[in-house]
Order: structure tokens, then C-alpha cells, then sequence
């Protein structure tokens, strides 16, 4: 299993907006993946409702994992997103 340990770069955390721009990127990756804090249990990372219920805070590390096909590239990405508190999913990562 593919995975990418990350610090959430947003301020606030994956809350309403950043949950919101990650559960988008996280869905147009076409690659089913989960989201955890750092030793909790992992969520559908797609789905608003889970995100949200981690409560994940600005600068606390997450875990996004997946063992689909597609799932280095897709983490990647989503990693950069994260870490980096972006408004939308890097296109060349």
C-alpha cells in the first residue's frame, strides 16, 4: 500500500473550505484513497462528511493512503495540495 504522510498547510485545517478543495481533488484523482490522522482510522477520502470528522487542525499530520492502480502519482499530488494549503489540485506534480 502506497502511502504519504503530510502536515495540513491550511490554517484552519480540513475544514469547510480546505475540506471542500481536498474532497474535489480527492474524487477527480479517479484513484480511491483514505485520509487518517497520524495513527487513527482511515476514511474514504472522497467523501465530505468523513474529512470533516477528522477534524484535522492546521499543521497536524495526516496519512493519505490507497492500493489502487494510479496511486503513487495521485498521492503525490494530493500530498502537494495538503502540505501546501493550495486552492486546487496541482496540475504537473
Amino acid at each position: 500500500m502506497a502511502e504519504r504522510r503530510v502536515n495540513v498547510g491550511w490554517a484552519e485545517g480540513l475544514h469547510a473550505r480546505p475540506a471542500s478543495i481536498f474532497v474535489r481533488a480527492a474524487t477527480a484523482s479517479g484513484v480511491p484513497m483514505t485520509i487518517s490522522k497520524a495513527g487513527g482510522n482511515p476514511v474514504n477520502a472522497a467523501s465530505m462528511l468523513a474529512v470533516l470528522g477528522l477534524g484535522a487542525q492546521g499543521g497536524e499530520e495526516i496519512v493519505l493512503a490507497s492500493d489502487a492502480e494510479g496511486a503513487e502519482a495521485a498521492l503525490d499530488r494530493l500530498a502537494k495540495l495538503v502540505a501546501e494549503g493550495l486552492e486546487e489540485l496541482p496540475e504537473t506534480v
